[in-house]
């Protein structure tokens, strides 16, 4: 399945919501690969395995799963989230995007690749839907727990 989808990040005609920078949307979203406890309610445990300037290795234990992926980073533009094929775990990508059209008026695109074909029977279209639904939450509650780590001061210095 491959999906994407845009998530508004300022919006100068609503008042109601504080402008995040560039900078700040950066540093959330580097903060989503390297702290995902904070950001993944049901994630028990992240192990850092390696970690440098442009990427950082995992290992993310969910209950008794235990999954190892590799996150790259394009700096300021885009994080890349990998995970190999590992036991019952097929190979698949996340790919978050900053998009800027307009000074200051930012989008996060989010574009997933699970590696399987595009074809899918009546069981597969529903489960891909509810997916593309769980996954479109969870993005809103990136963004949402970045815009809270902004007001909090969490996201002051840049990277």
């Amino acid at each position: 399945m491959k999906f994407a989808h845009l998530v508004e990040i300022n919006d100068p005609l609503n008042p109601l919501i504080d402008t995040l920078t560039r900078e700040q949307l950066w540093r959330g979203l580097v903060l989503r690969a390297e702290m995902p406890t904070a950001f993944v309610p049901y994630l028990d445990r992240c192990t850092i395995l390696e970690k440098s300037e442009l990427s950082v290795s995992r290992e993310l234990q969910y209950g008794d799963l235990v999954v190892r992926d590799r996150v790259t980073y394009l700096p300021q533009q885009q994080v890349v989230y990998h995970v190999p094929q590992q036991k019952d775990i097929p190979e698949s990508q996340l790919t978050m995007t900053i998009e800027e059209p307009e000074p200051n008026i930012l989008f996060v695109r989010f574009e997933y690749d699970d590696g399987a074909g595009e074809t899918e029977n009546a069981t597969e279209a529903m489960y891909n839907d509810f997916r593309r639904s769980a996954y479109t939450e969870s993005d809103i509650d990136t963004i949402r727990t970045i815009r809270e780590m902004a007001e909090d001061g969490r996201l002051a210095q840049g990277r």
